[in-house]
């Protein structure tokens, strides 16, 4: 079963993420909402892919956390996010994320990329 690792802050919106990553057979390994945290999860359990949103909790935001996860790790990386500013998208670009998504993001539209990015 392939493991999902939640970095996301708005914990209503990370529950539905995991609700539709089981109902799909995935394994949702953790829900976190902070670099510290997410670190710390994938040294103890590396996931298979990691739904990231770019505001978090903490002294990082999603994109740098990406940067130092990818430094250890090659873990494909999905944003969720709200932020459509073109320097945002382009510094998200840089890490050569799977996909960039702008919430509301619509069920088979992640699950489909999800699908895609663990084949």
């Amino acid at each position: 079963m392939k493991k999902i690792l939640i970095v996301e802050d708005e914990q209503i919106f990370a529950q539905d993420l995991k609700m539709i990553m089981e109902s799909e057979g995935y394994s949702v390994e953790s829900i976190v909402d902070s670099g510290t945290e997410a670190i710390k999860k994938i040294e103890q359990n590396k996931p298979d892919i990691i739904l990231m949103d770019i505001k978090i909790h903490g002294k990082i935001d999603g994109i740098d956390l990406t940067k130092e996860i990818q430094k250890k790790n090659n873990i494909p990386i999905i944003y969720l996010t709200a932020y459509t500013e073109k320097s945002t998208v382009d510094r998200a670009m840089e890490t050569n994320p799977v996909a960039y998504m702008v919430k509301p993001i619509f069920d088979n539209d992640l699950i489909d990329v999800v699908k895609k990015a663990l084949k």
